[in-house]
């Protein structure tokens, strides 16, 4: 099976008393279901107050693995699939066995399994971690380099924003005052003004987010940005991720979210997958008692922002949409973005934000870029954006050993090719930057992000792409 390469890890749940031979029977049956041997179990998982326990010590003994008991908060705070209310009462978590086999990442290779005085579940250990410090900039960070690691879009700040913010600088001796700013970005989606949080950054929002909230079962869906998973894990809450796959185009399948979830994290469209959800998906994620945060960064890119939850007020639970104004007008080193959110919520971030938290010339980019004449200018970008992309497709779509899976939405596409990672390097050597794939969760060396350019930089990407993959063998 994929991923056990490394060996398993079976997490065990027992009552008190259990037999060695009953648990070493249900391990046996579960990991033959997998078409796995005993030989290939790392270690066993528990509850903390079961780690003594002689029979699941006995047969820790027996596999010659260690037997590791985890506290009870720890395995609460893990999403399983198989939950049981009866479990939950009595042990503190709807299923010692899942939860004990998938803390720390791993993905569930066989649900618990049931004998008299045991459940057992088995998954795979935990991939070496990604680093979800990564991102696009470190990969131009050398001169000379064609940029298709970084998702800004070329030939920006337009003239008329970079004039504003010079005739502005007179006025850096004023403390920024967000009144107006905050007013346009409200009027632009239809919303009250105490619906709206401006940031530095809509990464400054995951991390108000993440030390503002309590969760108690945090959901990520991945592939995706990797800084909301980072804030929260820096936050000391648990993460539990939904991994999306290649084979359904990265698409949001039914179920994929465990219910008992009290915060879910989104992008749409998704970076880096370029995937597009359909509102009325993400939609049927909110509910009571539960905050869906979607992270709509890129959803200028799409003409017309037909799938956007920016102005849907009337949703169940708490949902926020973070924007961002970095992509489409440059703006990443001014870092401004903005949250959309019940007006409880807003109120409770801003306390948690310093004063002054966006600068004056990021308040001027934010009032400025929300008007009418720079929302159409966008929308301009946006369809010359659609044309550029399927430029891109079809080229990409005459090297028959690459694939892109899904239709791309934004304004970078991935694609997977065997042997990305050295096909990087030489793409370097040649002159162009690629993102690498494998710093976000459910990707891996063999993709890459590219992001969409004019016609004649993508033709002359895709021949030294040819030509670097040739050189690889």
């Amino acid at each position: 099976m994929n991923g056990t390469e490394d060996g398993v890890v079976v997490g065990v749940g027992a009552s008190a008393g259990v037999a060695e031979g009953e648990v070493l029977d249900l391990i046996g049956a579960a990991l033959a279901e997998a078409g796995l041997a005993t030989a290939a179990v790392r270690r066993l998982a528990t509850a903390e107050q079961r780690s003594a326990e002689p029979g699941l010590l006995g047969a820790a003994r027996a596999l010659g693995v260690p037997l590791v008991g985890h506290p009870a908060g720890e395995l609460a705070a893990v999403a399983v699939p198989n939950p049981s209310a009866a479990v939950l009462a009595a042990a503190g978590t709807a299923s010692v066995a899942e939860a004990a086999a998938l803390l720390g990442g791993g993905e569930l290779l066989v649900g618990k399994r049931k004998s008299a005085r045991s459940t057992v579940a088995v998954a795979t250990l935990p991939a070496a971690e990604p680093d979800l410090r990564h991102h696009g900039d470190a990969e131009v960070r050398a001169a000379g380099l064609v940029d298709l690691a970084v998702n800004v879009r070329t030939g920006t700040p337009p003239g008329w924003l970079r004039e504003a913010l010079a005739a502005a600088l007179g006025e850096l001796a004023a403390y920024p005052e967000q009144s107006a700013a905050r007013a346009a970005v409200a009027a632009r989606h239809g919303r009250p003004v105490a619906e709206v949080l401006l940031t530095a950054g809509a990464a400054e929002a995951y991390v108000l987010l993440a030390r503002t909230l309590r969760p108690r079962h945090a959901v990520v869906v991945h592939p995706q940005f990797t800084e909301p998973e980072a804030a929260l894990r820096d936050a000391g809450i648990p993460v539990h991720r939904v991994l999306l796959g290649a084979a359904d185009g990265f698409r949001l399948t039914a179920g994929a979210v465990p219910e008992q979830a009290d915060l879910v994290v989104i992008g749409n469209p998704t970076n880096p997958t370029s995937i597009l959800h359909p509102a009325a998906a993400l939609a049927a994620l909110a509910r009571p008692g539960r905050t869906l945060v979607v992270d709509e960064a890129f959803m200028d890119t799409v003409p017309g922002e037909p799938e956007s939850l920016a102005e849907l007020r009337e949703l169940p639970g708490q949902v926020v949409v973070l924007r961002s104004l970095t992509k489409t007008w440059g703006l990443a080193g001014l870092r401004i973005g903005y949250l959309l959110a019940p007006a409880s919520l807003v109120a409770e971030l801003s306390r948690a934000q310093p004063l002054w938290p966006v600068s004056s010339l990021g308040l001027i980019a934010a009032e400025l870029c929300s008007a009418e004449a720079a929302l159409a200018q966008a929308e301009a970008a946006a369809r010359q954006l659609c044309t550029d992309r399927a430029h891109l497709l079809t080229r990409l779509g005459e090297l028959p050993w690459l694939r892109v899976h899904g239709e791309p939405a934004a304004s970078f596409v991935l694609i997977e090719l065997a042997g990305a990672d050295r096909v990087r390097a030489r793409l370097r050597a040649a002159g162009f930057a690629a993102r690498r794939g494998d710093t976000f969760p459910g990707l891996g060396a063999d993709w890459l992000r590219v992001a969409v350019r004019d016609r004649a930089t993508t033709d002359a990407f895709v021949e030294a792409l040819e030509r670097c993959r040739e050189s690889t063998g």
